[in-house]
């Protein structure tokens, strides 16, 4: 029997004990109700390009004024993204979200009664717009900001991809309501897709790693959760117009407007009624949105990966090149039926789509620091003041012309200056003031 000397009892009670750390970190369950947040929420932006003929049909309006409630929406969309991040930082990640959520169900549900246009920009424009702004990649760069020093890109680019996975999802269901003769229940259908993930944040997500005794993954020293700012409004500001006198900042929000112009104002929202008017039904289009969901989730968490290794810039003009060449073939592209090369654009599109994100996150995070995300914020801004502008310039170049050709060829080229503008950002870190 081992015998207990005084020395050995005093060393057992002055020594620290080690808390044993579990098998798989708690951010990795943080990260994955994120994933099911942002993926329960991505219903909505499924729905838009659906609606347009639809709405055109049934109650007369015009592409140009359903384009207009989608403009609100996706500027909003950006806009809200900013007070987004300073809200989490003041009142938690779990409140913001649930309220956001509760949003979307509001205003999407109240959809299924409108009769007249200005109705239409209240629920779909304002309303869902604000929602889904506070649900913005802002929160995913929060998350993975607060949870993780390591794996940064790669659960960037997962939680990003979470919103083409909602897309896969929800596209082809809501295409066959949609192609039923009824438009409404796929209003209905996205306000208790919303409703239904708002339990699991509230139960499940958790602030800080602070908050159950964690380090962040990857990191060997506790940090003391932050005190909530106050200010939230008055903070987003503050770190915009400091940042906003800096040359990186402009070069990535110039990047990420024209991220936003070619994919959710223009693809996203406009590729169906454009192959719809190439004789291509509702429903194979929309089969075709949804498997460049499959792919963007692939390219976007492959993205993350490559973020760890490898120059974000260079990776952005890549990127944005590629992009511009394939929307120059589109109009070439686009016939009644699916046919080889259509798929091949698909595929090569859905890579591309949003693998934009992780390199610009990381970009962020290098020129600004602890203000990274509310900077991000405002970067995301301007990709939704882009996705925007031709989400309602498409419209009525579609009323006007009676075709999208000019459309795709004018985004083809802006993507070609994104890539150029991409490789002149300074890689040396902006020490930038920011007050809290």
């Amino acid at each position: 029997m081992t015998q207990t000397t005084p020395a050995t009892a005093a060393n057992a009670a002055t020594s620290p004990t080690r808390p044993r750390r579990p098998r798989i970190h708690r951010a990795w369950f943080v990260a994955a109700v994120a994933f099911v947040t942002i993926l329960g929420a991505a219903a909505f932006r499924s729905l838009p390009g659906l609606l347009i003929d639809p709405l055109n049909e049934q109650l007369g309006w015009s592409r140009g004024t359903i384009g207009a409630a989608v403009s609100i929406n996706l500027a909003l969309y950006g806009l809200t993204a900013p007070f987004a991040a300073a809200l989490m930082d003041r009142f938690g990640i779990r409140r913001v979200v649930a309220a956001a959520l509760t949003l979307i169900a509001v205003g999407s549900g109240l959809t299924y009664w409108v009769t007249a246009a200005w109705q239409l920009l209240l629920c779909w424009g304002l309303l869902v717009g604000l929602g889904t702004g506070s649900m913005a990649l802002a929160f995913a760069a929060t998350v993975t900001n607060r949870w993780f020093t390591e794996r940064r890109g790669l659960v960037t680019g997962i939680l990003t991809a979470a919103s083409a996975s909602g897309q896969l999802i929800f596209l082809p269901v809501l295409a066959l309501m949609v192609d039923a003769g009824n438009w409404r229940p796929a209003a209905v259908t996205v306000a208790l897709a919303a409703l239904t993930v708002v339990p699991f944040v509230w139960l499940l997500l958790r602030d800080h790693p602070a908050d159950v005794g964690l380090a962040p993954y990857g990191s060997q020293e506790f940090v003391p959760k932050p005190p909530p700012a106050q200010g939230a409004a008055r903070r987003a500001v503050t770190v915009l117009f400091s940042a906003a006198r800096t040359g990186p900042f402009w070069l990535l929000a110039g990047t990420f407007a024209i991220c936003g112009a070619s994919t959710n104002g223009l693809i996203q929202t406009h590729f169906v009624p454009a192959a719809h008017d190439h004789g291509m039904p509702v429903t194979a289009a929309a089969s075709l949105l949804a498997v460049i969901g499959v792919f963007d989730v692939v390219g976007t968490i492959f993205s993350g990966w490559l973020t760890d290794r490898f120059e974000p810039r260079r990776l952005l003009a890549v990127y944005y090149a590629l992009r511009g060449i394939s929307l120059l073939f589109l109009p070439m592209l686009l016939a009644p039926s699916v046919h080889p090369p259509m798929l091949f654009f698909i595929v090569f599109y859905g890579l591309d789509w949003v693998a934009t994100v992780p390199p610009t996150v990381a970009l962020c995070r290098e020129q600004y620091g602890e203000d990274s995300a509310i900077v991000f914020g405002w970067v995301l801004a301007s990709h939704q003041v882009g996705a925007a502008l031709v989400a309602f310039v498409g419209g009525v170049a579609r009323d006007v012309f009676g075709t999208y050709d000019m459309v795709w060829y004018a985004s083809g080229a802006l993507c070609a200056a994104a890539a150029l503008m991409a490789l002149v950002i300074r890689r040396k870190p902006v020490a930038v003031g920011m007050a809290a």
